[in-house]
């Protein structure tokens, strides 16, 4: 090149290639050489390299023109920097559920992920590269000389490509049918996939038609049954199994529930999804996991609506988390993550127990019918764990308070993540708490499950968002626990419940739990799927 200031299409397309290669794949080339030794597979490595570099070049050659080539290669260059920065710090792939993910996480959430580090990658990685593409002139050619020289660009491109893979096919073989984890951190050709893939999912689908389910529905109560229901459905954020000590956990992160003594938890309890997005309108949908689809998912009523076609039960959401994730469209709702709503914000932070203030008016106007309140949780949200929670549940110590989980140590996590599930009992215990209030007249009932787990450190991987086939049992494994009035607890197959507490069980099996409860009649009821029924 003789000259950076003015470049032809083809030298900003290399020299993008050649900067995305070396300065943003840190992640990709730091797992192949874990699984490839340099030591032993120089040659491969090398090869890799050159694949990704050709392969950003055939992909740029194939969308850039005079008037595309500045905006496409800027745009890359932002994308590719943050991503760089979030799998460097939380070991996170950016697939098409975490682009929904981030898509449907709203201000607040993007702050707690704000950190000097991601400034510091956005600006050298992303910006300043940016500014040059942007003043960079580039050389106006013949309509024939351009063509001529991209045909070129792509001959070259497809043989290089095609030669490194020849000369080491069996690397390449077991790097597509064993390692296939690792080439979800190539940069940006992964997150570009992914992004495609988000886009035809969400908006290629054609207008969304939400398909009715239920509508049979119907409540059936026994004769001497002439009390109504009152059920509270805890939705928790994030909180994993292994950090409880209803399960063992070597710290007291339960007091409260462990004092409750009609409290059945369940330690064998999986997760449809790793992320909020997924799990949420999975576990009220009417798929399993394996069935689960995001389109599903969006054009066919969930339980809620098999339940709001009754009739006969009042349904609220109460939301301080993101919102619904799309459960709720067809219920009422109410946001809580506003000091406008939520009477308890306290440190800048609207409190989960700020959900439980007004439900008694809610209760009151529906004197008569089964209710069911939705109470979605801000819980364990991550990575600022250590505002999750006030500063009397801080009982262990030091706590990482950042949001910067790579400064802290894996200590200082556990610290802050376990004070945020110590909060969480102490929400959970004034749920029961509120209900008790109404056991003389109402049947009560508390379920609490949360979306997903969270990783902390393992392995270096933090947060959560890793796809279900390789996640770790730390996003998949849930905390989960019931709790029942006096006169649900009589009933004979909650004591069977009680005796089953260790099996296992999943998200897949709210949909049928939640009807059995209501004593719902449904074509769509599954009693196999019931975790009430033997």
């Amino acid at each position: 090149m003789k000259s950076l200031t003015k470049l032809t299409q083809t030298q900003l397309i290399l020299l993008t290639s050649l900067f995305l290669v070396v300065f943003d794949n840190y992640a990709f080339f730091t797992n192949l050489i874990k699984v490839y030794p340099m030591s032993e597979n120089f040659g491969f490595v090398a090869s890799t390299a050159i694949v990704n570099f050709f392969f950003t070049v055939l992909l740029l050659s194939l969308v850039s023109t005079k008037w595309t080539i500045k905006p496409i290669i800027i745009t890359i260059l932002l994308v590719s920097s943050l991503t760089n920065y979030f799998m460097n710090a939380y070991h996170v792939i950016i697939d098409a559920s975490m682009i929904r993910n981030m898509m449907q996480t709203n201000f607040n959430e993007s702050m707690d992920l704000l950190t000097f580090k991601q400034v510091l990658y956005f600006t050298l990685l992303g910006i300043l590269p940016s500014l040059y593409v942007y003043k960079v002139k580039i050389e106006q050619r013949g309509l024939k000389t351009e063509l001529i020289s991209r045909l070129k660009l792509l001959v070259t491109t497809i043989v290089v490509i095609g030669l490194s893979i020849f000369l080491f096919s069996k690397h390449y073989t077991s790097f597509a049918r064993e390692h296939k984890p690792l080439r979800f951190t190539v940069n940006p050709t992964y997150w570009i996939y992914s992004t495609g893939k988000y886009i035809h999912k969400t908006f290629n689908s054609g207008p969304i038609v939400v398909k009715p389910i239920g509508e049979d529905a119907k409540v059936v109560k026994n004769l001497d049954d002439n009390r109504s229901k009152l059920v509270i459905m805890v939705v928790g954020e994030a909180a994993r199994a292994d950090h409880f000590s209803l399960n063992g956990y070597k710290r007291d992160t339960n007091p409260l529930l462990e004092k409750e003594k009609e409290i059945i938890n369940f330690t064998n309890m999986s997760s449809c999804g790793t992320s909020t997005a997924e799990s949420v309108p999975c576990m009220f949908s009417k798929y399993d996991r394996g069935d689960y689809s995001y389109k599903k998912g969006i054009t066919t009523e969930n339980v809620l609506d098999v339940l709001k076609h009754t009739k006969d039960i009042a349904i609220l959401w109460r939301d301080n988390n993101s919102d619904s994730k799309g459960v709720a469209l067809r219920v009422p709702y109410e946001n809580y993550k506003t000091p406008q709503n939520n009477t308890v914000c306290v440190e800048g932070e609207c409190r989960d127990v700020g959900m439980l203030v007004g439900l008694d008016k809610f209760i009151e106007k529906n004197r008569g019918k089964d209710i069911l309140i939705v109470l979605h949780q801000m819980g364990n949200h991550g990575p600022a764990y250590f505002k999750r929670y006030t500063k009397e549940f801080e009982k262990f110590k030091p706590t990482c308070k950042t949001n910067q989980l790579e400064e802290c140590t894996q200590d200082e996590i556990k610290n802050a993540y376990d004070n945020a599930i110590l909060y969480t009992d102490y929400f959970l215990d004034n749920v029961i708490k509120f209900l008790k209030k109404y056991d003389n007249t109402y049947d009560t009932a508390m379920i609490y499950m949360a979306d997903h787990g969270e990783s902390l450190g393992e392995g270096g991987v933090y947060l959560h968002g890793l796809p279900y086939f390789m996640a770790p049992d730390a996003q998949t494994h849930i905390g989960a626990v019931m709790w029942f009035g006096k006169h649900m607890r009589e009933n004979p197959a909650v004591k069977a419940l009680r005796e089953r507490n260790h099996k296992a069980y999943s998200q897949d099996n709210l949909f049928d739990t939640l009807l059995g409860i209501f004593n719902v009649q449904t074509k769509v009821y599954d009693k196999d799927m019931d975790m009430l029924v033997k």
